[in-house]
């Protein structure tokens, strides 16, 4: 009698993925109706007018390239005086983000580097220490715009030599990858963005998914193989063994 096959977690997580690939990215983070505990109420609402202000000259459709680089600089104020708020960082970087064409940042290295920096920052001070705990609203959101931009620019990396080169050689975390190890960073911002609320980066998610697209390729090759006897046959061939 054959002895029983006990499947580890990560086993039991890359079956699922493999036959239900959006299984694994369809949980939600729970979100909390309260504020961030760094700061009082008082406080809060002092930031977020400073930071309503920093921003809403932008709101048009083509802000100039002075009006963007005052907001960052009223950005780098608000930096300056609240280090630990989280959207400042963030809206920092997608203000950034909007003096370059991703055509042409691999030439705007300091940027490059500047940007993803301020990305990981909002990251790093919106994530909650324990990951089962609901995570407050103003953080969820920041979480999901965070994670989407810099998968986003990982994924973009990962198609583009220039981008990629840029990006290995600026950044250290990221020395060393080749480009399927970028997608699979892609994807894996990809599927927390989807988990704070971007519903774009939880479809993207799924789409760079590296074991969904291993079963893809096992599918298409089975297919392949399908179609390739289904000819032999129907000419009076015997497939090669």
């Amino acid at each position: 009698m054959a002895s029983a096959t006990y499947l580890s977690r990560n086993d039991n997580a890359v079956l699922g993925a493999l036959f239900d690939p959006e299984s694994s990215l369809s949980n939600s983070t729970p979100v909390a109706d309260t504020l961030p505990s760094n700061f009082s109420s008082t406080e809060l609402q002092d930031i977020l007018e400073t930071e309503r202000r920093a921003l809403l000259p932008l709101n048009v459709e083509r802000p100039s390239e002075d009006t963007i680089a005052t907001s960052i600089s009223d950005l780098d104020t608000i930096i300056e005086q609240w280090p630990e708020y989280a959207s400042a960082w963030n809206n920092r970087a997608q203000t950034r983000r909007m003096l370059f064409e991703i055509q042409t940042l691999h030439q705007e290295i300091e940027a490059l580097r500047l940007i993803m920096g301020d990305l990981s920052q909002a990251i790093a001070l919106a994530t909650p220490q324990n990951p089962s705990s609901p995570v407050p609203a103003a953080h969820a959101k920041v979480l999901a715009s965070a994670h989407t931009h810099r998968g986003y620019l990982l994924y973009a990396a990962s198609k583009s030599e220039d981008l990629a080169t840029a990006m290995t050689s600026s950044i250290q975390s990221l020395e060393g990858l080749d480009s399927e190890q970028l997608e699979e960073r892609a994807s894996h911002d990809f599927s927390l963005g989807g988990r704070y609320g971007n519903d774009m980066a939880r479809q993207l998610a799924v789409r760079t998914n590296p074991y969904a697209k291993l079963c893809g390729s096992i599918v298409k090759e089975a297919m392949q193989k399908e179609v390739m006897d289904y000819n032999m046959q129907i000419h009076g061939m015997k497939p090669a063994l």
